[in-house]
């Protein structure tokens, strides 16, 4: 149970530009599909959110764009957890097409678990979750460099 499930997604004719490549959002929105498959994965599913009022927000998330997407691309998107904490997750999305050698586009996402209250708040994970997040973190896949990694978003000035 160490390994997250892979996302695949057959792309819609209204996701692509004029340009005939995916539009930039639909990226965010197929990484966002991902990470519920990962939420399923680590028992923060659909029964989990009904029973506890707990759930995962996305704090932050970092796209890069390495290759071209088209239309008659299937992608898929394996994800990894890189790091966490008590409240956090840091997940790694990579995704690949047949088409292309090599990752087309990455994402990374800093989630924190969070209880859906009158005033939601940060809570702790349950237990069982951290220990399934530590295995996962300690596989093969998430030892693997994540590239290209997550830089802050500047003008350089020369």
């Amino acid at each position: 149970m160490t390994d997250l499930p892979v996302y695949r997604v057959t792309l819609a004719a209204e996701w692509i530009d004029y340009n005939g490549h995916l539009r930039d959002a639909y990226y965010g929105l197929a990484a966002s599909y991902a990470v519920d498959a990962v939420m399923d994965h680590i028992g923060i599913d659909a029964a989990y959110r009904e029973r506890t009022r707990g759930t995962l927000y996305t704090l932050e998330m970092h796209l890069h764009y390495l290759h071209e997407v088209k239309f008659s691309d299937e992608l898929e998107i394996r994800s990894s957890v890189l790091d966490f904490d008590a409240k956090r997750i840091h997940v790694g999305c990579l995704f690949s097409c047949a088409r292309v050698e090599g990752a087309v586009a990455s994402a990374e996402m800093m989630l924190m678990h969070v209880h859906q209250g009158d005033k939601p708040a940060s809570a702790r994970m349950p237990d069982a979750t951290l220990g399934l997040l530590a295995e996962l973190k300690s596989c093969a896949a998430a030892r693997e460099p994540f590239a290209p990694g997550s830089r802050k978003i500047e003008l350089k000035r020369r």
